[in-house]
């Protein structure tokens, strides 16, 4: 038996320490002692009962991305071996191109179980091999956070040195982008409401910080920042009417990416701004796992290291949840083994 997390119902109060049987892996399937997970605003999102209701119905072990050992494997596993350090891969179908319709309930941590226990079962093209220069709870961070900046910023993005990145906060996406748009050579200017995180973001690569309290109107501030000619690339994740801000701030052609939604989930956009500035409104879903082991690889080379803000031992998960809801600078990590 294992100890595990289950998601049995709408609110932190339905998420209950329990008994399950570990699972035997299948042919095609790797068993992996969990050692560390991360936390998104996606399992938060799936908590509150906010996320896709209607597919989380059923319980099931919460949280997607994973980081541990391979302990067992299936008789036609090819891709790994007992004692590899592996990373879950969020959408366990989508290897490469574009995604099938149904690729949504494929995703671990909900509906299907993810790694909130002690053992995660995963199909073996759901796993990459993890960065050979970080530790279990840095790993944790990559899947969600890292590669949905990565496919947009990259895959999306094409960037390129010199360009403009604007990132909205100092969650975890948002510390990932500083760091990558940083690394791969564009000047990275960053909203908060806080002065000291714009200090502690400085470190990490910003050349500007906007505190939107004191300068609300932060996309006129864009502006003068780049000489009128706004960002190239704008790492969304507020959503609501924010949309319309980054419309005004992003150059012309320029790619705003929809990776989240804490203000709202529908907005009211000006399209005349939009066709105006002719930009590229791409929604992003994290990405598939070719860009996965692709980052990774990239990961050795730039030399970027995870920002954690707090680790939680494996029986302190809500906690963890609780301190995702109220904002975190950078990332929430659960150790679950040693």
């Amino acid at each position: 038996m294992m100890k595990a997390w289950q998601k049995q119902g709408v609110g932190l109060e339905n998420l209950k320490l329990v008994d399950l049987e570990v699972p035997n892996p299948g042919p095609k399937q790797i068993l992996v002692k969990v050692k560390a997970v991360s936390l998104n605003f996606r399992d938060k999102s799936i908590m509150d009962g906010d996320y896709l209701p209607d597919l989380m119905s059923k319980p099931f072990v919460p949280v997607s991305d994973t980081a541990g050992v391979v302990v067992s494997v299936g008789s036609e596993v090819t891709r790994f071996k007992d004692g590899d350090r592996v990373v879950s891969h969020l959408y366990t179908k989508w290897i490469d191109g574009a995604p099938s319709q149904d690729y949504a309930p494929t995703a671990i941590g909900g509906p299907n179980n993810g790694g909130l226990a002690e053992y995660v079962l995963l199909d073996e093209d759901a796993a990459v091999m993890s960065p050979s220069n970080m530790t279990d709870e840095e790993a944790s961070t990559l899947p969600i956070a890292a590669l949905t900046v990565w496919f947009s910023l990259v895959e999306y993005g094409k960037i390129k040195a010199g360009d403009t990145v604007l990132v909205q906060g100092t969650g975890g996406v948002s510390i990932y982008a500083i760091q990558m748009a940083s690394a791969l050579g564009a000047k990275v200017i960053v909203t908060t409401s806080s002065d000291e995180k714009g200090e502690r973001v400085r470190k990490l690569g910003a050349k500007e910080i906007i505190n939107y309290v004191k300068t609300p109107d932060w996309e006129k501030e864009v502006l003068k920042l780049t000489n009128g000619e706004g960002a190239q690339h704008i790492i969304e994740v507020v959503g609501g009417s924010s949309i319309n801000r980054s419309i005004d701030a992003v150059a012309l052609q320029g790619n705003i990416f929809i990776v989240g939604f804490l203000e709202s989930m529908t907005a009211e956009v000006n399209l005349f701004s939009l066709l105006a500035k002719q930009a590229r409104v791409q929604g992003i879903y994290v990405g598939h796992r070719k860009s996965f082991d692709e980052m990774n690889k990239a990961f050795n080379e730039l030399n970027i290291n995870p920002v954690i803000d707090t680790v939680y031992s494996f029986d302190e998960a809500i906690k963890a949840y609780e301190h995702l809801g109220r904002g975190a600078f950078g990332k929430i990590v659960i150790k679950v083994s040693e």
